[in-house]
């Protein structure tokens, strides 16, 4: 999203928020394996190298378009059941068709005006948003 919002501050000072970064999912300690079978083979981010000062933390850094994605590793995980991220896609049919193909059912999302969108889960248990913007009826 690049809308710039802005918001003042007691002291009048304005914040601007720009956008994300990236978001962080963490996954069982020793899953990384797991983790990049789906994110990479399923949902088809690329995997990037972390700086190396990050190193030795567990875990992984993703790509796909604009969306950064890190997940941490931790030993007492618990899943993220309804914190997640939504994240906007441009075929979500052929998204939901890899999910379902590769054993990661699909639960339908309450409508939200303007989009598509479905819920999805992590091998993990992390729920995710993918949701595709519906195209404008003809003649607006």
């Amino acid at each position: 999203m690049t809308d710039v919002s802005t918001t003042a501050l007691p002291d009048g000072a304005p914040t601007m928020f720009l956008g994300y970064e990236h978001v962080l999912l963490v996954i069982p300690d020793g899953e990384e394996r797991r983790a990049r079978e789906f994110y990479v083979d399923v949902l088809g981010f690329t995997e990037i190298v972390r700086p190396e000062s990050l190193g030795g933390r567990g875990g992984g850094w993703f790509r796909a378009g604009a969306v950064h994605l890190h997940l941490g590793a931790e030993r007492e995980f618990r899943a993220a059941r309804l914190a997640h991220p939504a994240w906007v896609v441009a075929d979500l049919a052929s998204l939901i068709a890899r999910c379902e193909a590769a054993g990661h059912p699909i639960e339908p999302a309450v409508p939200l005006p303007g989009f598509d969108r479905v819920h999805v889960y992590d091998p993990f248990g992390n729920r995710l948003e993918l949701m595709q913007a519906r195209a404008a009826p003809a003649g607006q």
